[in-house]
This record gives structure tokens, sequence and C-alpha cells, in this order.
């Protein structure tokens, strides 16, 4: 990467280039918290439960999801997914509805996980191969 002069003259650092599971984790992870935010509101339409359960718990949970997303390239920002699809899945036993939503999120994250992971492995192989360090 090289380096471009900012505005004023002095020269950025180069952004740190991210992996493929951390760009898709990330996606999925901000279109999981439109409905989680919009699933919140609804438990607290429905009087599924008190107000400020329903509204503070949806907060932590989209809290939560914008904390993983931003530690995604750690290892512990991947768990912390796998934690927030379980209580997505878990909500639906407030409104059942939620199973079906968590299900879905839990399916894309497994997917986005397992083929992230084996497309950054590929592609560090091949750099690997074309650096000729393939084997260091």
């Amino acid at each position: 990467m090289t380096e471009t002069p900012a505005p004023d003259g002095t020269q950025r650092r180069p952004r740190r280039t991210r992996g493929v599971r951390e760009s898709l984790g990330s996606i999925v992870l901000a279109f999981e918290l439109v409905i989680v935010f919009l699933g919140a509101l609804v438990l607290f339409g429905l009087n599924a439960l008190p107000p400020a359960i329903a509204l503070g718990g949806g907060g932590v949970v989209v809290l939560l999801m914008v904390v993983a997303a931003a530690t995604l390239r750690h290892e512990a920002g991947v768990w912390l997914g796998w934690f927030i699809q379980l209580v997505v899945v878990a909500a639906g036993f407030l409104v059942p509805a939620f199973f079906i939503v968590g299900a879905i999120f839990t399916a894309l994250w497994a997917y986005c996980m397992i083929a992230g992971a084996r497309i950054d492995r590929n592609n560090r192989a091949a750099s690997a191969a074309s650096n000729g360090t393939e084997n260091q």
C-alpha cells in the first residue's frame, strides 16, 4: 500500500486490510442490527415485556452488535457474534417470529464465518506462494 498525503501535507498511515470473514460478518451484523432494533419496538408495542426491559434489552443487544462488528478481526468478536445469534434465537420465546429471524441470521452468520475463513486462508496461501514463502 502506498501512503497518500493528507490535505494538510502530512503522510497518512495506510489502511489495514480487512479479511473476507471480517467484512462479511460486519455486513450480517449491520443488517441484523436493524432487525433487532425493529424487533425491540415490536416487543414494546405488543407489551410482551415492560417498556424498560424491551427497549433497554434491545439497546443492549444493538450495542453488543456494534462492539462485535468492531472487534471481528479478533476471535473474541467472532465469539461475541455467535453469542448474539443465540440471544436473537432465544428472543423467540418472547415472540415466536424471532425463532425464524434468529434461524435465518444464524445460518447467514455461520455461512459467512465458514466461507470467509476459507477464502481468507486461500488468499493467505496464494499471497505466500506469490512471495515465495509458502514453506516458511
